[in-house]
C-alpha cells in the first residue's frame, strides 16, 4: 500500500518520537519480528505493519512520568518571560508529532502573564485559535474571559495554555502519542511561572496533567497537586456553551480557585 506524503511524515514522526521514549524495536502480532531501522522510509511499511506494530501509548509513558515529575529551581519573576521565550524557541516549527502533519497551521504556545499565580489548562487549539496562534479567542475564549472576569481578574493577569499546541483535526480528542509528547513543554512553562493554583479545563486537560485517567465528577469538588501547584478540576467551556446547565457547578470550582487564592468572591457568578 502506497502512502501519501502526509502519512509518510506522520507515521515517520511517530517513529521517532518512539525512539526518543527509548523504544526501538517493533513487533508484528504473530511470528514475524519487524524492527523499524533509522534508514527505512514510512513508505517500505505497509499500514497492517504500522497498525499492529505501534505500541500501544498508555497516558503517560515511564520515560515521559520520569521527565515530567523532574522540577527544575525556580526562575527569577524579572527572567521568566525571557525563559518562556526559549521554551517557544525551542519547540520552533515542531513536528515531534503527527499533529505536524494533520492541517496543523499555527503553533500555539500560550500567553498570559508570566508571573501569573493562576494559570489555565484546556485541551488544545480549535479553528479560531489555529489561525491566529493564540489559546481560547473562539466563543469558548469568550466564555473563559467571562469566567475570569467573574473571579474579578483580567485575562492579562493569568496563563493559559493546553495539553496540546497544535490543532487536532476536527477538534477530536489528542491521541496519547500527541498528547505525551506536547506536555514536556507544557510543564517545562509551568515550572517557570510557577502558579499557586491550575485549573484544569475538561477531562483531557485533568487526565495529562495528574497522568492517570478518572471521571470528571469524580475530581471535581477537591484538591489536587501538580507540580506543586494545586490543581482544581472544572469543565470546559466549550462544554458549558453546549450544557449551560452545568454553569453554576463550574462557579463553584471557581469558588474554590478563589479561595485558595485569597481572592474575594464577587456577588456576581459565571452565569452573569
Amino acid at each position: 500500500m502506497l502512502f501519501s506524503t502526509e502519512q509518510e511524515q506522520a507515521i515517520a514522526a511517530r517513529l521517532r518520537y518512539y525512539r526518543d521514549m527509548g523504544v526501538f524495536d517493533f513487533y508484528r502480532r504473530g511470528n514475524a519480528s519487524v524492527v523499524a531501522s533509522e534508514d527505512e522510509t514510512a513508505s517500505e511499511i505497509s499500514a497492517q505493519t504500522i497498525e499492529e506494530t505501534m505500541p500501544k501509548t498508555e497516558i503517560m509513558t515511564g520515560a515521559a512520568e520520569d521527565f515530567l515529575t523532574a522540577q527544575p529551581g525556580p526562575v527569577p519573576p524579572e527572567q521568566r518571560a525571557e525563559a518562556l521565550r526559549v521554551i517557544q524557541e525551542d519547540i520552533g516549527a515542531c513536528t515531534r508529532c503527527p499533529l505536524a502533519f494533520l492541517g496543523r497551521h499555527t503553533i500555539v504556545f500560550g500567553e498570559g502573564d508570566p508571573n501569573a499565580r493562576l494559570m489555565f489548562v484546556g485541551e488544545g487549539p480549535g479553528a479560531d485559535e489555529d489561525a491566529q496562534g493564540r489559546p481560547f479567542v473562539g466563543r469558548a475564549g469568550q466564555l473563559l474571559n467571562n469566567m475570569i472576569a467573574a473571579m474579578g481578574l483580567k485575562r492579562e493577569q493569568v496563563y493559559i495554555a493546553n495539553i496540546v499546541k497544535c490543532r487536532p483535526p476536527q477538534n477530536r480528542t489528542p491521541e496519547p502519542v500527541e498528547a505525551n509528547t506536547c506536555t514536556q513543554f507544557l510543564f517545562r512553562q509551568m515550572d517557570v511561572i510557577r502558579p499557586e493554583v491550575i485549573v484544569a479545563l475538561g477531562s483531557t486537560a485533568a487526565t495529562y496533567l495528574l497522568g492517570s485517567k478518572s471521571s470528571l465528577n469524580a475530581l471535581r469538588g477537591r484538591l489536587h497537586e501538580v507540580r506543586g501547584a494545586r490543581l482544581i478540576i472544572t469543565y470546559h467551556p466549550a462544554y458549558l456553551l453546549r450544557d449551560p446547565r452545568q454553569k453554576k457547578e463550574a462557579w463553584k470550582d471557581l469558588q474554590m480557585a478563589m479561595a485558595e487564592l485569597g481572592l474575594p468572591v464577587p456577588k456576581r457568578s459565571a452565569e452573569e
